[in-house]
């Protein structure tokens, strides 16, 4: 086994064809950890922190790579040390994060990643699912006397698509819910010409997106900012990655116009079997037509027509989403602190940061703050 830290993107750029072949060939395989989607966010949002992806070779073959990056000390967030997360962390929305490991070399793997690892400051490992990974990476370093801490961090609402036509999956919907749709998606057809324009030229991507920002943000207005496109960082980052997701077919970014007028907007992605509802927004002066509910709608149908197995709404509980979905699976996230006296003084710093801001909370949350996939 060959261990390789890269720490420039000059190299980082050279993995691009084996990281996206190796991430299909396992079982973390989704699109935040496309070597695009984690490129872009290291170009726009990685902030202070230094590269430490360490990519596995056995035999030249790359059987494994962890995309970590250290972030540095911060008297603002009240964490005096470095520590390594994830490539992708923040605010940016990127779900399902995890060690990315060729199928049938798990074991070798996180032997590797954890002797890499294994004299290193403390690690926050964010975003994983149940099944990941990084949650088998954390109990090896935990017989080597490391100390874990795990707690859920979200919740991910999705719909399992497979088997069902536009209208079986309306059928599964609550009566109320069900008969709402297809009440609104009459009315609006009755009193405006309506289109859902699918964006698939380079050209128009830039101007749609644009749009949908600009909608998003009409749409929260009045009750505060979002956190989706907040900073120069996060919109820059996202014209970056449309058009590289357009060009790799996995874009799908909707325009709902109105007599020729743009009334909503849906950004999402397709990759493999999924689709990932990422963020919407919507013109409020519509907001009597419900064209959020109705470009939702459309979304789904569009979802179904493709063939998905599941439509993803990503991490939020927003009660609107469990109007459209049924299931929904967890996230979650570990800290990981060495053994011995460096470990128990990040540990102690952390849980005082915790208790400072238990206590400098206020009693009422910000109600402009959203999570992903925010209708």
């Amino acid at each position: 086994m060959q261990i390789q830290q890269i720490d420039d993107t000059v190299a980082l750029d050279g993995l691009r064809e084996e990281w996206n072949a190796l991430l299909e060939n396992s079982a973390a395989n989704s699109v935040f950890l496309t070597w695009e989607w984690l490129r872009t966010w290291w170009k726009y949002l990685a902030e202070r922190r230094e590269l430490r992806v360490i990519a596995l070779r056995h035999g030249g073959e790359l059987i494994g790579v962890a995309p970590l990056g250290i972030r540095r000390a911060s008297l603002r967030r009240l964490f005096p040390f470095r520590s390594i997360d994830f490539l992708g962390s923040g605010t940016v929305g990127s779900d399902y994060l995890d060690l990315i490991v060729r199928q049938g070399w798990e074991a070798e793997a996180l032997d590797a990643f954890s002797q890499s690892l294994g004299q290193s400051r403390m690690l926050e490992l964010s975003r994983l699912q149940s099944r990941a990974q990084a949650i088998q990476f954390a109990g090896i370093l935990e017989a080597r006397g490391w100390k874990a801490e795990i707690a859920q961090s979200d919740t991910c609402p999705f719909v399992d698509l497979r088997g069902h036509s536009w209208a079986s999956y309306l059928a599964s919907l609550g009566g109320e819910h069900r008969y709402n749709v297809r009440r609104k998606m009459n009315a609006l057809n009755s009193h405006f010409e309506v289109s859902f324009e699918q964006i698939e030229d380079v050209e128009k991507c830039g101007p749609a997106l644009r749009l949908l920002i600009e909608l998003h943000q009409k749409r929260w207005q009045e009750h505060g900012q979002s956190d989706a496109f907040h900073t120069e960082g996060h919109v820059n980052f996202h014209n970056e990655f449309a058009i590289r997701a357009l060009r790799r077919g996995w874009l799908r970014l909707f325009l709902l116009r109105l007599d020729g007028r743009p009334a909503s907007a849906v950004y999402a992605l397709r990759y493999g079997p999924t689709f990932y509802f990422y963020q919407s927004g919507f013109d409020p002066q519509y907001s009597r037509h419900s064209v959020g509910v109705v470009a939702m709608a459309l979304s789904i149908k569009h979802a179904i027509e493709e063939g998905v197995d599941e439509y993803d709404f990503l991490h939020g509980d927003e009660s609107y989403k469990f109007h459209w979905a049924r299931e929904s699976r967890f996230l979650a996230r570990i800290r990981l602190f060495p053994p011995g006296r460096r470990g128990r003084c990040y540990q102690a710093v952390l849980n005082g940061r915790s208790r400072m801001r238990d206590w400098l909370r206020p009693p009422t949350g910000n109600l402009g703050k959203v999570g992903v996939g925010t209708a």
